[in-house]
């Protein structure tokens, strides 16, 4: 009869070997390697996207101090806490997002924090980002795969009441960035592609709907510029123009580091967060942006790797969906910068300065730890 031993807990290990020290942290080696390598690149790259101001970089390396605490301690809990605690941090997070439409703290025109005494601003919709994937896997979860047509629509709504919260803050991007966390669930659960061409379709008819009745001026303004940034090429063309023209002129190996000009002469807007990327094409130029997307692909291929063999349902699902999603920051981050999709605000993940979005990613690589250290074993 087959018994089952949770690897890495405090039971010896059912093969009489020792443990390991990784195993001891619950720490996947490899993918705590990749991280630290990206990490460090984009400390050395953000030095000179902050114009050699050092405090910037030393603000930024205190927050990755505490985004690795947070992952570790992440990786300590066993995936069926995050199961079982799913529907009550997804219902706190609604909590948050609707005190934010009432009582939140306003900022260059939009409404997205919350400011509790005794503890610093925060937004509640960063929580969501790891929240909706683990309530939409843990609804699905409970149900036989491939999902009835009647709980895919359960889990579209799971997935549809926080975007819409989040749209009104306005916060197009990450209204965008969480749908997709809670999409990609739906979608490894087993939706047909029937379901997905129907969804495709209904999305294109309720494209024009969205563009007369949905969306702000600024939106609309970002897509024009899209299209044709030269139609205003002293105002909302401008980052973009100045992005192309930093990633041009890096050519194959770059101008050097700390060498570019489009940053030091402040002709490149945001280049320490939005456009960092731009930064580094213009100092390190196709080389240093080819070893850079190597790092980002090898992070989501062993990411891939964790969640094919995850053995359960849930562990499946929320470990696909959230290294879907670091692909989508990378994607969207590097398309925008390169003026291949509208600008909408997305860092690019563990490289831009920013405190917490990386604190996000770093609590999502903890749960794919998670996942990956606690796998049971089963022996004869």
């Amino acid at each position: 009869m087959a018994t089952r031993e949770v690897l890495g807990s405090t039971a010896s290990n059912p093969l009489g070997r020792p443990r390991g020290f990784w195993s001891v942290l619950h720490v996947d080696p490899i993918l705590l390697l990749l991280l630290l390598a990206l990490v460090s690149g984009g400390l050395f790259v953000l030095y000179s996207g902050a114009d050699r101001n050092f405090s910037v970089v030393k603000a930024q390396g205190i927050r990755f101090g505490i985004a690795f605490a947070v992952m570790l301690v992440f990786a300590q809990l066993d995936p069926s806490v995050f199961r079982r605690w799913a529907p009550w941090l997804y219902g706190l997070g609604l909590m948050g997002l609707v005190a934010v439409i009432f009582v939140g703290v306003g900022a260059k025109g939009a409404q997205r924090w919350l400011a509790l005494p005794g503890l610093p601003r925060f937004q509640p919709s960063e929580l969501m980002k790891l929240v909706v994937p683990m309530m939409a896997a843990w609804y699905l979860s409970q149900h036989f795969l491939p999902p009835k047509l009647s709980r895919i629509g359960v889990g579209l709504a799971i997935v549809l009441l926080p975007m819409v919260l989040i749209m009104k803050q306005p916060d197009l991007g990450t209204s965008l960035l969480v749908g997709m966390a809670g999409l990609f669930v739906v979608f490894f659960a087993g939706m047909s592609w029937k379901l997905i061409s129907a969804f495709v379709v209904m999305v294109s008819v309720a494209a024009p709907v969205m563009w007369f009745f949905g969306m702000r001026d600024y939106q609309k303004q970002r897509v024009l510029t899209l299209l044709d940034p030269q139609s205003d090429p002293l105002g909302a063309g401008w980052n973009i123009i100045q992005s192309k023209t930093a990633i041009g002129s890096g050519g194959l190996d770059g101008k050097g580091w700390l060498q570019g000009t489009q940053s030091h002469l402040e002709f490149l807007p945001e280049s320490h967060t939005d456009f960092i990327v731009a930064v580094l094409a213009e100092e390190f130029g196709f080389i240093g942006m080819l070893i850079l997307l190597s790092v980002y692909f090898l992070i989501i291929l062993r990411c891939l790797y964790i969640s094919v063999t995850a053995q359960d349902s849930f562990s499946r699902l929320v470990a696909g969906a959230l290294t879907m999603t670091f692909f989508i920051y990378v994607f969207v981050n590097v398309g925008m910068v390169s003026g291949l999709l509208p600008v909408v605000g997305v860092p690019l993940p563990l490289v831009s300065y920013g405190g917490t979005s990386t604190v996000t990613l770093m609590a999502a690589f903890g749960i794919l730890m998670s996942i990956h250290t606690h796998r049971r074993m089963i022996t004869a």
